[in-house]
């Protein structure tokens, strides 16, 4: 498996010791387009790497999050999801299938934050919820 070589220099450059769960877990997160739960990992997962136990995967997915690979959101009612575009972005989500899109950032603005002053405000984007047009 050759191309784990990238996973193993992308977790070192982030801190982390590669194990070969670790690379299996990279492997089916990082560069995904979705936006996957840890369930939809850890299947992903298995396919690099038989012998991983799903707390291994969320262990993993937390410390990916703590060391900037991946961000936790909210985005499905009362469901945590990974993204991998770590880059400033909004979300669109389809109701027909929960889809996630990814929005760039400059497609939306938002105004009015400076009503917001007593907030200290970590982070801000834009959640859009519909279907897609056919």
């Amino acid at each position: 498996m050759a191309f784990m070589k990238e996973y193993v220099d992308i977790l070192r450059q982030h801190g982390i010791q590669p194990t070969p769960q670790r690379l299996a877990i990279a492997a089916a997160v990082l560069h995904s387009a979705e936006h996957p739960t840890a369930d939809d990992v850890y299947e992903e997962a298995r396919e690099y790497s038989t012998v991983l136990s799903r707390a291994t995967v969320y262990n993993t997915l937390n410390l990916f999050v703590e060391k900037g690979l991946l961000r936790m959101q909210i985005l499905k009612e009362g469901t945590a999801v990974f993204d991998p575009n770590i880059e400033r972005h909004h979300h669109f989500i389809d109701d027909d299938d929960g889809t996630i899109i990814d929005i760039p950032w400059g497609w939306l603005s938002v105004r009015g934050r400076e009503r917001l002053a007593e907030f200290d405000i970590r982070e801000m984007q834009v959640v859009v919820r519909g279907r897609r047009k056919k």
